[in-house]
């Protein structure tokens, strides 16, 4: 059997007291000899307004359309009452009813309209006394006030309510744009990666088919590779844009990132001819828990060590990769002992956003980066992570 919710138990409270207020009004109106029909057509456009719900609403039905014709209507017969110089009662009912529509007005019509409408709600409401006697009634005043006691609690609760509900939009496009612009440094790291390998590798291509053209078929199955692995890291970032959650999030877990694992594949495909990459890893980190965040921070730090290698230090002849316990952190070095040759064109040299960031996302972990030329020659690269 379906459990019932309290949210659920309150509203069908509400809805049941608003209905029988409605009962009321009208009773009270037929008991004292006036027209019943009258009050029973504002209470019904007015509970419609209210009380229709959300997903069976039709389109033109809209906030504005529901609080500004109820109001309006009951507006008119106060004005027609107090034009034939009769008398006619309010009750609860109709009171209720037009706070509520004052509420749907302050909280969920456009900005532009909701003071309109929530003034036309207001207005209804306050002159809601004059029908009791063809003169002003001594007691309207009293009236007046707490009904306007009762607008601006109404009004405060809904402002109070839009004003969170426009932080968390403000908040979900923060993180959607933060999302974005995560998914799009992914796309960068692993995709200049390999498209830094293709362009070293074809020079290599070139070079060798003048002279040593039976050797060209390894360089030529490495430069497939590393066009191929290019091609499913988009495909990859591409599915996370189109894969989102309901809220038009990406999911998590299924960005292309690395891991400490993914360093002894980044190290045995990356050298070009002539080049030797060693990894010195830690024995250590095979028992240690260390958070994937952080393995895929470090992951991208060496990814972008090698990049600036292939673009930057074509004539280097090792490169060293180092992950080491310190302490309780981890650190990641990448060195190198090019002197800053490069076949590579102009415009592939990259404009040095790769290690700012590479900063970024090192600091964002509460870790520190240092990159910058060696005593003697070459580059390194070292980064420092705690873990913990």
């Amino acid at each position: 059997m379906k459990s019932v919710s309290p949210q659920g138990c309150l509203r069908g409270f509400a809805v049941g007291l608003l209905l029988t207020s409605g009962v009321l009004d009208v009773l009270s109106a037929g008991g004292a000899g006036h027209r019943v029909w009258p009050v029973t057509l504002v209470l019904a456009v007015a509970f419609t307004a209210v009380l229709w719900p959300a997903g069976r609403r039709p389109a033109w039905l809209g906030p504005e359309v529901r609080t500004a014709v109820p109001a309006l209507l009951s507006g008119l017969y106060t004005a027609g009452v107090r034009l034939a110089g009769e008398a006619a009662p309010f009750g609860p009912g109709e009171v209720a009813a037009l706070l509520c529509l004052l509420f749907i007005a302050v909280r969920h019509c456009p900005p532009r309209r909701a003071a309109g409408c929530a003034l036309l709600d207001v207005t209804a409401l306050l002159v809601t006394p004059l029908r009791m006697s063809p003169r002003v009634p001594e007691d309207t005043f009293g009236f007046i006030a707490a009904g306007l006691l009762l607008v601006g609690l109404v009004a405060g609760l809904a402002g109070h309510l839009r004003s969170l509900d426009y932080r968390r939009a403000v908040a979900v496009g923060e993180t959607r744009r933060a999302e974005r612009l995560a998914i799009a440094a992914d796309l960068h790291d692993f995709v200049a990666h390999h498209v830094t390998g293709i362009l070293v590798q074809t020079q290599v291509a070139r070079l060798m088919a003048a002279g040593r053209p039976g050797e060209l078929d390894p360089v030529l199955a490495g430069i497939e590779r590393a066009a191929t692995e290019a091609l499913a890291s988009m495909r990859r970032t591409v599915g996370v844009l189109r894969d989102t959650g309901p809220g038009g999030d990406a999911v998590a877990g299924h960005r292309p990132a690395g891991d400490l694992a993914g360093v002894a594949e980044l190290a045995d495909r990356f050298p070009a001819p002539g080049q030797q990459a060693v990894l010195d890893r830690d024995p250590a980190l095979a028992d240690a828990e260390i958070p994937h965040e952080v393995q895929a921070a470090a992951f991208r730090v060496v990814q972008e060590a090698l990049t600036n290698v292939g673009r930057h230090a074509a004539d280097a002849v090792e490169i060293h990769i180092g992950l080491h316990r310190a302490g309780k952190g981890l650190r990641v070095t990448v060195v190198d002992d090019g002197r800053g040759g490069s076949r590579l064109p102009d415009a592939a040299h990259g404009g040095g956003f790769g290690l700012v960031g590479l900063t970024e996302r090192v600091t964002a972990r509460g870790g520190t980066l240092h990159a910058g030329p060696r005593a003697e020659h070459g580059w390194e690269v070292r980064a420092l992570f705690p873990v913990g």
